[in-house]
């Protein structure tokens, strides 16, 4: 799940039940409260989604991932993305994760959540940065996902550096604004070796979508496949 929470300067309880309706494994932020007020912020909210943040403020740029108990977390990553001032901060936060062992052992996959600047330019030089993180970390193969607010739709140049390792799968529909959604700014790729599965119906309060952030989330059930 992605999700940009706009600095949970809305409804953070409406927020959080959006998140608890989902009740994804791993949640992907975009906008948390950043500087000191991160950790007096994002914990709590963590807590009323059913989730932990393994902590890690500095130089994400105000992304963040989220997961649920049962995840194994083998590692963490995260990094600024420029921007020309006075524009507001970007980055990116990384996880290497998989599911506890206890029937066919699941293997490792790494989530970035990202979220990339107002220019196209940067957007595109946001792009590469991340997909070299993701060499760096051994994910840029058939088993990671990139999720986050990309700050322009499907024609743009980031989203095509993204989608010509990774498809897009959490489809098209618009996120922002969550009043009255008219642009897909916010979005999920995953890799080949990732299977989007098929799963019940999610029922989430239109009323939430709406009272939580100025953007909705996308959300995708990925099988993460066996050794």
């Amino acid at each position: 799940m992605s999700y940009n929470v706009h600095d949970l300067l809305d409804d953070r309880a409406a927020a959080a039940r959006v998140v608890r309706a989902v009740a994804p494994d791993v949640l992907c932020l975009q906008e948390v409260p950043r500087r000191l007020t991160t950790e007096l912020r994002l914990p709590p909210f963590a807590r009323d989604c059913g989730l932990h943040w393994r902590r890690g403020r500095l130089g994400t740029g105000g992304t963040a991932v989220l997961t649920a108990a049962r995840v194994v977390v083998h590692g963490t990553s995260r990094g600024r993305l420029p921007v020309r001032f006075p524009d507001r901060t970007r980055g990116y936060a990384a996880a290497t994760v998989s599911l506890p062992t206890g029937g066919p052992s699941r293997r490792a996959v790494t989530v970035v959540s990202v979220h990339l600047g107002l220019r196209a330019s940067e957007r595109a030089r946001h792009a590469a940065t991340v997909l070299a993180v993701l060499t760096r970390l051994g994910g840029l193969d058939d088993r990671a996902v990139i999720a986050g607010d990309l700050n322009e739709g499907p024609g743009g140049t980031a989203y095509a550096m993204f989608a010509e390792h990774h498809p897009p799968v959490s489809g098209n529909a618009p996120t922002f604004p969550a009043l009255d959604p008219r642009t897909a700014l916010d979005v999920v790729f995953a890799g080949p070796g990732l299977r989007v599965v098929e799963s019940a119906e999610t029922v989430v309060g239109e009323g939430d979508l709406v009272a939580g952030s100025d953007h909705r989330p996308v959300w995708v059930d990925i099988d993460l496949g066996s050794d």
